[in-house]
């Protein structure tokens, strides 16, 4: 007979995600919130109560699946825009907090330096999707450089979080030109590697035979750009970062329209499910960590509320005093349109969430030091990386519309503005292709004409599929045509990755409708 308790478990897992998605939706508390309640109640189940998961486990298999879907969906345009502003919170921020949280920890707490670092490491990152969750009420600009920043923070974490492991696990001594040496390895080899897996994937999907065969490179992707990644000493991150930003703006051109909706379900809920269950792990471990912890419950609970706000007050502090130093070197007129006021910045520092990625470090602490003692305060460290988590995302997360209020940003019209001039400039096209395409196909002029009353509709209305007869063929060019506007305004800065994406996905739908592809609603 066999063992059905690993199946339990998939079982207990799906309904509690079920069930926590549910009572989110209807309460309107935040979706991790309720799943970390509900890993602590599966604590008390004797088929989940012993599960412990590899740290290893962790680290290469959520990582890179749930960072390849933020950065395919996160605008790299907008990245370029606002670069300087990505660089100094996503590199030189998260040090600075990771140096604050040690220093508390080893001053108050009486952590050791490396731990306490160990510690800083892994509380540092902003979490791209409890951002992309709780940051909803920003502005466009303000939510992308957000998104951008905890895609690429990661990597300096991971950097940070190595070297002080290594030192607190007895593996090797601290050394100050090894760490700025693994830095450099790990954001230029990171970035290479990116860059050259992106293109690898693309050849791969050329040759591939159809939709399916093409998203199992999809599928593979990420986990070859980490793997790659690390076996060269370099941020498997920021290889699987750089790598779902590249495909993001070449995959448009050459990816099909069914691949990529087949793609975009499956993504979709793969990573939603991995998130969830990265909660549901450290609500499951959290009651057996507080119960193992060296110290008092009540001295882990204070040292959570001392590093939270640590990490808040260090947020804080850097982004109302970093922009004006900025300011001091950098006078050009173009950058000073780009300036963002004291009052429009408090919920950019205000909304620093931690999630996921904090979890899935946390989790990869080894066990043991190097010569087989428990590595030191384990448990504490999680205990306070939960604690953190939960500040920002219920302390922060419900606190933050009222912040975006009171920053008064202007009505942000962007996307719509964008999404209209899209749809009118892909009209024009489709309607001055028209004539031609329909000559090379020996269309009648009464279809002529009736396209032409389609397309003018389309100026503004979202296009709707469309029924199969003799006209396929010019129908299919005409939503090419359109395409091929879209990219160009695209590529041009006039529109946004982001509204290439909500324009192409209807596309998408259009021309899999027109080649009696199924329905993928």
């Amino acid at each position: 007979m066999y063992d059905p308790a690993g199946l339990t478990v998939l079982v207990l897992f799906g309904v509690a995600i079920l069930i926590a998605q549910v009572v989110a939706r209807r309460t309107g508390v935040n979706g991790p919130i309720l799943l970390l309640v509900a890993g602590a109640a599966l604590a008390a189940v004797p088929a989940t109560a012993a599960l412990r998961v590899p740290p290893e486990l962790v680290v290469l298999l959520f990582l890179p699946a749930l960072l390849y879907w933020e950065s395919l969906t996160t605008s790299l345009q907008a990245i370029r825009a606002d670069l300087r502003t990505v660089v100094l919170s996503s590199v030189f921020l998260v040090l600075a907090t990771a140096a604050t949280v040690a220093a508390a920890a080893h001053v108050v707490l009486g952590l050791s330096w490396p731990v306490g670092f160990v510690l800083g490491a892994i509380v540092a990152p902003t979490d791209a999707t409890a951002v992309a969750a709780v940051g909803v009420h920003l502005p466009r600009r303000q939510l992308t450089m957000l998104r951008a920043e905890s895609l690429v923070n990661d990597g300096t974490a991971f950097v940070l979080f190595a070297a002080a492991v290594a030192v607190a696990s007895g593996a090797e001594p601290f050394s100050t030109p090894n760490v700025l040496g693994d830095f450099a390895l790990s954001y230029l080899g990171g970035i290479a590697i990116g860059v050259l897996l992106a293109r690898l994937a693309m050849l791969a999907r050329r040759v591939a035979p159809d939709a399916l065969t093409q998203n199992v490179v999809s599928v593979l992707t990420p986990f070859a750009a980490f793997l790659l990644a690390e076996e060269v000493h370099a941020s498997g991150v920021l290889a699987v970062v750089v790598c779902g930003l590249v495909l993001s703006r070449l995959g448009p051109r050459s990816i099909g329209a069914d691949t990529r909706l087949q793609a975009h379900a499956f993504w979709q809920i793969v990573t939603f499910l991995l998130n969830a269950t990265l909660f549901l792990l450290i609500g499951l471990q959290l009651p057996a960590a507080l119960a193992s912890v060296s110290a008092t419950p009540g001295f882990a609970l204070a040292a959570a509320a001392l590093v939270s706000a640590v990490v808040v007050v260090t947020r804080l502090v850097w982004m109302n005093a970093v922009p004006y130093l900025v300011r001091a070197l950098d006078r050009r007129p173009g950058q000073r349109t780009r300036r963002i006021g004291a009052r429009q910045r408090l919920p950019l520092a205000w909304a620093g969430f931690r999630g996921a990625v904090s979890l899935a470090i946390a989790l990869a602490v080894p066990l043991t030091t190097v010569d087989g003692a428990p590595f030191p305060h384990r448990d504490l460290l999680l205990v306070v990386t939960f604690g953190v988590i939960l500040v920002t995302l219920v302390g922060q997360g419900l606190t933050l519309p009222a912040v975006v209020r009171a920053a008064r940003y202007d009505p942000d019209t962007a996307v719509d503005d964008e999404i209209a001039l899209a749809y009118e400039r892909m009209a024009d096209a489709a309607l001055a292709d028209l004539p031609r395409l329909a000559e090379e196909r020996g269309i009648p002029e009464d279809v002529v004409a009736r396209l032409r009353v389609e397309e003018e509709r389309r100026r503004r209305p979202p296009p709707e599929p469309v029924g199969a007869d003799r006209e396929h063929d010019l129908r299919l060019a005409l939503v090419q045509a359109r395409r091929r506007t879209l990219l160009r305004l695209r590529d041009a800065a006039v529109i946004d990755d982001q509204v290439l994406l909500r324009v192409q996905s209807e596309l998408d739908v259009e021309e899999l409708a027109l080649r009696g592809g199924a329905d993928p609603g």
